[in-house]
C-alpha cells in the first residue's frame, strides 16, 4: 500500500510517498482503509524534527486522525465492526496511509450526514477546543480571545466559546477576509497577529485560547484581566521565549493563570464522550467544520507547504 513518510527532517520536501506492507490489526485493534486523514499542526512540527529527541525519527508515517471502513479486527474485538465507517486515532504515527490500526477504544462510528473529511476536521481539534474552555474555568458573559483561530482548533474554539455566551470572542487572523469568516463563525472582535487593531475590541481578556505559542507570546499576557486565565494549546508558531514566565509575575498582583493543555490528560472515555457529541452536532447543521482543500495522498508535500506559508483556513485532508 501506499504511504507518506519523513525521508528528511525539515521542509515539506522531506515528505516521500512509498510502498509499505498493509499494517495487520494487533489484539484490541482494526484496520481502517482510509477515505480522509486530517493534516494537522502537530504533523508539521513532528517533520520539522522539532520533536525528534521524543524518538521519532526519519522514515516515520505521520498522521494521527483518520476516517474510513473498519476492513480487519484483531483479536478480542467484535468482527461487527468491519464494513462500519468509523472515525479512528491512530496515535501520531500511521495515518497517512491507504490503510491505518487503531485500538477499538480510539474508534467511533460515523453518524449519517457526516463525511470522512469532516470528521478529521472536528475529531481531534473539537475535543482540544472543549477541554481548552473547560481547563480556563470559561463561563458566561467573559471575554475570549483565540490566538490562531483560523486552524481547526481555534474555529471550533471561537464557536463554542460563542455558543458558551462569551461577551465578546476575538480572534487573531492575517487579512480582512479571514476576519469576515471568522464573524461568520462566531467571533465578535478581529484583531491582527500582534494584538493590536480593533479600536472597539475588549481591553483585556479572561481567557486566552493559544494555539500559536511563539515569541510573541508574552505580549498577550499583557493583555489579560484580572484573574485572567491563559491556556496554550500548541506551539505552531514555536516555542515562547524562555524568560516569558516573567511577564506573569510582572503582573503577581492581578493574579493571573498560565496552563498548557494536551488532550492526552483527558480520560479516553470523555474524550470520546465529547467527540460523540460534537459529530452528532456537525451531523445535524450545529457545529461547522471547515476543509480548506482535498488533496490526493501523493500531494502531502503541497498540503504541508500550504501549511507552512499560513494559506490553510480549517483543516487540510488528504484522500488515498
Amino acid at each position: 500500500m501506499k504511504a507518506v513518510v519523513i525521508r528528511t527532517f525539515g521542509d515539506p520536501d522531506g515528505l516521500e510517498i512509498v510502498d509499505v506492507p498493509v499494517p495487520v490489526p494487533a489484539p484490541g485493534q482494526v484496520r481502517i482503509a482510509t477515505e480522509a486523514i486530517g493534516v494537522g499542526g502537530v504533523d508539521a512540527v513532528i517533520r520539522r524534527g522539532t520533536l525528534a529527541a521524543y524518538g521519532f525519527r526519519e522514515g516515520h508515517i505521520l498522521g494521527s486522525e483518520v476516517a474510513g471502513k473498519v476492513t480487519a479486527v484483531g483479536d478480542g474485538v467484535d468482527a461487527s465492526w468491519i464494513g462500519r465507517r468509523v472515525w479512528a486515532f491512530t496515535g501520531l504515527s500511521g495515518g497517512y496511509a491507504e490503510q491505518a490500526v487503531a485500538l477499538i477504544e480510539d474508534v467511533l462510528p460515523l453518524p449519517d450526514g457526516l463525511t470522512g473529511a469532516d470528521a478529521v476536521t472536528l475529531g481531534g481539534s473539537g475535543v482540544v477546543a472543549h477541554f481548552a474552555l473547560d481547563r480556563a474555568r470559561f463561563t458566561s458573559g467573559e471575554t475570549v480571545l483565540v490566538r490562531g483561530a483560523a486552524g481547526s482548533i481555534g474555529l471550533t474554539a471561537v464557536q463554542l466559546a460563542a455558543r458558551g455566551g462569551a461577551n465578546a470572542v476575538a480572534v487573531t487572523t492575517s487579512s480582512v477576509e479571514r476576519g469576515a469568516r471568522l464573524r461568520d463563525l462566531g467571533a465578535t472582535h478581529v484583531i491582527d497577529r500582534s494584538g493590536e487593531g480593533g479600536s472597539d475590541a475588549p481591553a483585556g481578556f479572561d481567557v486566552v485560547i493559544d494555539v500559536v505559542g511563539g515569541p510573541q507570546l508574552p505580549l498577550f499576557l499583557d493583555k489579560m484581566n484580572s484573574n485572567g486565565r491563559y491556556v496554550a494549546v500548541g506551539v505552531v508558531g514555536g516555542q515562547p521565549p524562555a524568560d516569558f514566565g516573567m511577564r506573569l509575575m510582572d503582573a503577581f498582583r492581578r493574579s493571573l493563570s498560565f496552563a498548557t493543555f494536551s488532550s492526552d490528560t483527558v480520560p479516553g472515555p470523555d474524550r470520546q464522550a465529547v467527540r460523540s457529541s460534537h459529530f452528532a452536532d456537525a451531523a445535524h447543521g450545529g457545529l461547522r467544520t471547515v476543509v480548506h482543500a482535498v488533496l490526493p495522498l501523493d500531494q502531502a508535500v503541497l498540503a504541508h507547504g500550504e501549511m507552512d506559508a499560513g494559506k490553510v483556513f480549517g483543516r487540510v485532508v488528504l484522500a488515498p
